[in-house]
């Protein structure tokens, strides 16, 4: 399985938002970071943003900022607003015409794989990823270097 773009920019975001907590963020600032388009972030905002995984707040000296602690955003809660679909294989679609769907050991296997993926990303929040990097803030050009 892979993720798609769009999912690692989410996640990205969150953590950019994360490392400048306190402040607002600018989507100007992290498209810079990541050396991405801003109409790119734009549109990933909207699913995050109607998750309530980020809060906007408009006006001349608006931005974005995490809608609930980094503590409590896991990675399968942005993985399942992000990702459109989780059909590991042909049979997982609806319209699938496979006569063993119902009773298939590869069917069962993928679906426990799933299982286990979503499992291991609900052990992991937004905090967990930004406080794994300490220097987060000055690679994402929050910060100055720390003096040495």
């Amino acid at each position: 399985m892979r993720l798609t773009r769009q999912t690692n920019y989410a996640i990205r975001i969150l953590m950019y938002c994360s490392a400048n907590k306190g402040h607002l963020s600018r989507i100007a600032d992290i498209a810079k970071a990541y050396s991405v388009s801003e109409l790119f972030l734009f549109k990933i905002l909207q699913p995050l943003t109607k998750a309530g995984l980020i809060e906007t707040v408009r006006g001349r000296n608006g931005g974005i900022r995490l809608g609930r602690s980094a503590a409590e955003i896991t990675l399968v809660d942005v993985v399942t607003v992000t990702e459109e679909n989780f059909a590991m294989a042909e049979c997982f679609e609806a319209d699938s015409d496979c006569p063993l769907v119902d009773s298939c050991g590869l069917s069962s296997a993928l679906r426990e794989a799933l299982g286990a993926f979503f499992e291991v990303l609900s052990r992991y929040t937004i905090e967990d990823l930004v406080k794994a990097r300490p220097s987060i803030n000055y690679l994402l050009g929050i910060e100055e270097k720390p003096a040495a």
